[in-house]
């Protein structure tokens, strides 16, 4: 043998499952002459190449820099071993021994090599509402267990046809090993059902089309559950479905066959629509057109519209039949999590549909839609879940033991840290069911299942009454970790910039449970992953009936006006509005009757959305704040105080006298609004400003779901930035509760490091 050839063994880490990666090293090998092998193994993809030291020297550096575009390389090791003097390259069948680490690739839409196909009349795949190869199609929803092999997934229950098999075992087809191989022969299916279960006849598709154009209501089965469809131009179909959907005025998603059609509804950036049309194909939140021809009660009083483009050929026939947008929206009921069984989804959905575009390919993990802003022509992630989850991101230093966040209430994720991957699970819902708690326990087991760990530690809420922190305090075991609400968001922000020094945090939300016992929301920090320090607060004011109080945000508009002006506030509209209801709340708040203290962001912009006129009561979580953002001018460049105290409290109640009296004055709704967060960005600079004097730090982030709204998130960065700050803001995970989980995770693992030390 040549003391020239060399023999090189390389383990690669990351996306590398599910995504081509076997049959490109395959290529990249066999054209380059090499011998070896490649196959899948539980932490990756296995290579091993000899030949020409040159040559094999050349192969390990493709083997990064030219991987498939849906790969997502973290780590190759490779090390040098003795010639076999092999001849040849072969794909060898998965090891599924040894400790489990790759990370399941997301759910990817359909490519257009697979979409040519659907629409060519001469193809067996023709109108094949299931085709996919290497780079498109679905990956985590239907995958049981680890590694990535077909009979580890939902499609195992369909064997392949001899011609689906020949293109499956040929390296030089882009349905080499593809996992959800299928065509019309051996594949899932289509049906139509009525609303009573039973089989409609005709083409699916067409028929399905047919009758939302006919003003019915059509439950699609989709990649990762179940979605509720109606004609979006429509008014009656649309008030239809919110009335049965139990929805009362929450957006609708709608889909559009193309970026044609996304542009005649939208006006979107060229940024934007490079999300709008990326393999994630994610909801993205466009500005509407005036013009757009959608019924009213699609998104009731909002400019913007959440568009998505078709991700499966199933929805590629059905918006081509249909000829129109649709409203796709999850399929459950209001905050339930989504559908995905077809038994639990006939038993909660029959009562909305018409009928049921279903099909034989078990959905084994449900998976909403993703929803995304951009912002400064980046991603904002707003709901992380399908074409994201359960992408990891890489942790630095590595988890010392593996970790579960439990995550909070709203907008619930978990997260699952091991090694030096977060694993953050896709979206559940508001653990506030018996439906969204079963599939939270359902997505603990799974990721347990697929990474073949059993978490140590445990880190949840510190609210009492959380059902994610029952649950916590109800395992055997584990150590359990509190982890205070505002810290975690602190510390996901942290992570998913890749930091972990000590920062000021100004973390703004509706609520998070404070280590005093109140209900903190508007707060300026000082921390890092392991600690943290409070400097500042809004100014704690009663929250008079609980959760009433988030739900008619007058009641905030009256205990802040109380504040400002007892007895004698200004005559404004909000009041006769409310009338005698007016006083019966504030005697609640003056006896501190069922009327906690709260230093809440969100509460505070509720007191304005009802002073302005925009909102007395509300029926989804943050609506008020959002229709505030909606009516305020941009235009308008004054700012309302909101000073400061010696004591580190931000007034509050200084901010919404300024307004009240502006509105008072006659001045219009809309630029006082703009008023407002102008001054809420102004004021929070001012505390940031205070923390750099006491603590000489020069980092800000950004956290919490009030950061939701743009309007203060761009005024407050840009304050900050003139203030010589560097300001970090949320772009992989959600600035909402939805990140939670994640700075739980990382402060547990935190602690951890620091006790061994």
């Amino acid at each position: 043998m040549s003391e020239d050839v060399v023999r090189e063994r390389h383990q690669v880490r990351g996306v590398v499952q599910g995504v081509g990666f076997r049959p490109f090293v395959h290529e990249l090998a066999s054209r380059a002459g090499l011998a070896g092998f490649v196959r899948n193994d539980p932490r990756g993809v296995v290579v091993e190449v000899e030949g020409p030291a040159e040559a094999v020297r050349a192969f390990a550096c493709a083997l990064t820099a030219e991987a498939p575009p849906l790969a997502a390389v973290e780590a190759v090791t490779t090390e040098r071993i003795k010639p076999r003097g092999e001849t040849g390259f072969r794909i060898l069948p998965s090891r599924h021994d040894g400790a489990r680490g790759t990370p399941i690739p997301p759910d990817v839409g359909t490519c257009e090599e697979c979409l040519t196909e659907v629409l060519d009349p001469t193809s067996r795949r023709h109108r094949y509402a299931f085709t996919n190869c290497t780079n498109c199609g679905p990956r985590y929803t239907i995958t049981i267990a680890v590694p990535y092999d077909r009979s580890n997934t939902t499609m195992a229950e369909f064997p392949m046809c001899a011609a689906c098999r020949a293109e499956y075992e040929d390296p030089t087809d882009r349905r080499f090993h593809a996992q959800p191989i299928a065509c019309p022969s051996c594949g899932p299916r289509l049906a139509l059902l009525d609303g009573a279960g039973r089989p409609l006849p005709g083409d699916p598709i067409d028929r399905a089309a047919a009758l939302l154009r006919a003003g019915a209501i059509v439950a699609v089965k989709g990649l990762g559950g179940y979605h509720l469809a109606c004609d979006a131009s429509c008014e009656d179909v649309v008030a239809r479905l919110r009335r049965r959907k139990r929805r009362e005025e929450k957006p609708f998603a709608l889909m559009v066959a193309s970026i044609a059609d996304a542009r005649r509804l939208a006006e979107p950036c060229p940024a934007e629509l490079a999300v709008l049309a990326s393999p994630r194909r994610p909801i993205v939140l466009l500005r509407r057109r005036a013009t757009a021809p959608v019924a009213p009660s699609v998104a009731p009083g909002n400019r913007y519209l959440g568009l998505m483009l078709p991700y499966t050929p199933l929805h590629h026939l059905l918006l081509d039949a249909a000829g129109r947008p649709l409203v796709l929206t999850s399929g459950n009921r209001s905050d339930e999590p989504i559908a995905h069984d077809d038994d639990d989804a006939r038993d909660r959905l029959t009562s909305i549909v018409d009928a049921f575009l279903t099909h034989d390919r078990r959905i084994h993990v449900r998976c909403d839609d993703s929803v995304v802003r951009v912002v400064d022509g980046q991603p904002y992630p707003i709901r992380r879940s399908r074409g994201f989850a359960p992408q990891p991101l890489l942790v630095d230093p590595p988890f010392p033991q593996p970790v579960l966040g439990a995550g909070g209430e709203l907008k619930h994720t978990l997260c699952l840290g091991i090694d030096d991957r977060a694993v953050l699970s896709h979206h559940i819902g508001d653990l506030e069911t018996w439906a969204a708690m079963a599939a939270f326990t359902q997505a603990v087991a799974h990721l347990n299942r697929v990474f073949g760990v059993r978490p140590e530690v445990i880190a949840h809420d510190l609210h009492p009454e959380y059902l994610s922190t029952k649950w916590a305090q109800d395992q055997e075991g584990v150590e359990l970790v509190e982890v205070q609400h505002h810290h975690a968001h602190l510390a996901s922000c942290l992570v998913d910039n890749g930091r972990r020094d000590r920062v000021i945090g100004l973390i703004l939300d509706g609520t998070g449970f404070g280590t005093d016992g109140t209900i903190w929301g508007c707060e300026v920090l000082a921390g890092d992953l392991a600690d943290f320090e409070r400097l500042a607060h809004l100014t704690p004011l009663p929250l008079p009936g609980g959760t009433a109080a988030v739900r008619e945000p007058w009641r905030m508009a009256a205990v802040y006006l109380d504040a400002a002006f007892g007895p004698d506030p200004p005559e404004l509209e909000v009041m006769r509005r409310a009338g005698e209801r007016w006083e019966q709340i504030l005697q609640l708040a003056h006896r501190g009757v069922n009327a906690p203290l709260t230093s809440s962001a969100g509460r505070l912009f509720d007191a304005a959305a009802a002073l302005c006129g925009s909102r007395d009561q509300v029926s989804y979580e943050g609506q008020a704040a959002a229709e505030l953002e909606q009516l305020a001018d941009p235009g308008t460049g004054s700012a309302y105080p909101f000073p400061l105290t010696a004591d580190g409290q931000l007034d509050g109640v200084a901010l919404i006298a300024a307004l009240a009296e502006d509105l008072a004055r006659g001045r219009p709704p809309p630029e006082a609004a703009a008023a407002f967060h102008l001054g809420v960005a102004a004021g929070l600079t001012t505390a940031c400003a205070a923390a750099r004097e006491r603590e000489g730090l020069l980092t800000v982030v950004l956290s919490g779901g009030t950061w939701q709204n743009l309007m203060l998130l761009d005024a407050t960065r840009q304050r900050l930035v003139d203030a010589g700050f560097e300001v970090l803001v949320h772009r992989r995970v959600p600035p909402n509760d939805g990140g939670i989980a994640l700075g739980q995770a990382a402060v547990a693992a935190a602690h951890r490091r620091d006790d061994a030390s």
